[in-house]
């Protein structure tokens, strides 16, 4: 951080002990904003009666157990190949992990992409490469993209374990928790980029919270903090942009066609929070056909969270990592019990790795 940016960030730690007249408590969203925090130490400039609590903006960690275990199940199959993203390797099944599974033998491939899950089915014509579709709308239009591609060419033997989910539904979810009495949210800046502003009104509207979305700079994020503590301190709620550079009052309108073309609202599971209507994303049916668990007729099985692991409470904002029990003993990056902390944007590997001084 340059003199100038500090100096931003020092002004805006001033603004909100001014704006902060009570007690505030908000939720950042996205877990680059996490990491953003407290590799910052941003927090450590907060007014005492300013908190703020992680969400569910992690889509590796969301991903509930019995899906990761599905994967691991599919990665035993015979002529199928696992495509994902890396944080996903490491993530613990019940039993085994993708990393593990890999070391048995089994096809397992990390790819930057959807486009690259798909180029490999085209390098591997006798596998059934099986895409692990993690993630919000940020990336969901991207294997919008790729299954339209796969159809137009007729690649067969490319298929879709999709556990991309929405973001919207289940912040309506957390703010209607009066066990969580929040104040507000810092809204992700990339899913924003995608959505644009208008999904998130009835928070505003209906539960009286105030919405910013901010972008992941330090001064950013304060100068998000700051609105939101000015929106509760005028007792006016709306959803403002302190990313104007990025993200479009409309959002983008060609991700959301792809979205719109490919996809259709459908219930999905999140970890901590179980089955949420509509707050995830199936194919239509003129792309049903790569869907693998259509294809492969899959059935998820009822898996528990790893014992004593309290990722989803972490990720609903219930509790600070530190509060864990498994926290640095025996869960660490390197021997991770929960996904918590083993994705780059986990809220448990964040504090692990930047956060521990603030409550040694």
């Amino acid at each position: 951080m340059n003199d100038s940016a500090y100096n931003r960030v020092l002004t805006a730690s001033r603004a909100l002990k001014e704006l902060a007249d009570r007690p505030l408590k908000f939720m950042e969203v996205c877990g680059t904003h996490t990491v953003s925090i407290y590799r910052s130490g941003l927090r450590t400039l907060f007014p005492s009666n300013v908190s703020l609590v992680s969400g569910p903006g992690c889509p590796v960690c969301v991903t509930a157990q019995d899906e990761i275990d599905t994967v691991v199940r599919l990665a035993g199959m015979e002529k199928v190949a696992i495509a994902t993203y890396g944080d996903m390797i490491r993530v613990p099944g019940s039993s085994l992990s993708l990393a593990q599974a890999r070391a048995l033998g089994a096809s397992i491939h990390v790819v930057l992409s959807a486009a690259g899950a798909l180029d490999l089915a085209r390098r591997l014509p006798d596998m059934t490469v099986i895409f692990a579709g993690v993630g919000f709308e940020t990336t969901a239009p991207a294997t919008a993209a790729v299954v339209l591609e796969a159809n137009r060419y007729g690649q067969d033997n490319f298929l879709v374990l999709n556990f991309h989910k929405t973001v919207p539904v289940v912040l309506e979810t957390l703010a209607m928790d009066p066990a969580l009495a929040l104040d507000g949210f810092l809204l992700p800046g990339h899913v924003s980029t995608i959505l644009g502003l208008s999904p998130y009104a009835p928070l505003a509207a209906e539960y009286g919270l105030a919405c910013v979305v901010a972008g992941f700079e330090p001064e950013q994020i304060m100068a998000g903090l700051v609105l939101l503590a000015l929106q509760n301190r005028e007792g006016h709620f709306s959803v403002q942009s302190a990313y104007p550079q990025a993200v479009r009052p409309e959002g983008n309108k060609r991700a959301k066609a792809l979205l719109e073309a490919v996809f259709e609202p459908a219930d999905a599971k999140w970890r901590g929070l179980g089955l949420l209507p509509g707050s995830g994303l199936k194919f239509r049916p003129p792309y049903s056909h790569f869907d693998a668990r259509i294809r492969l007729g899959l059935v998820d099985f009822p898996a528990p969270e790893p014992a004593g692991c309290r990722c989803g409470d972490v990720l609903t904002g219930r509790i600070h990592p530190s509060e864990c029990p498994l926290f640095g003993c025996p869960c660490t990056p390197e021997e991770p019990v929960g996904p918590c902390m083993v994705s780059s944007e986990g809220s448990c590997a964040a504090v692990y790795r930047y956060g521990r001084s603030e409550f040694r």
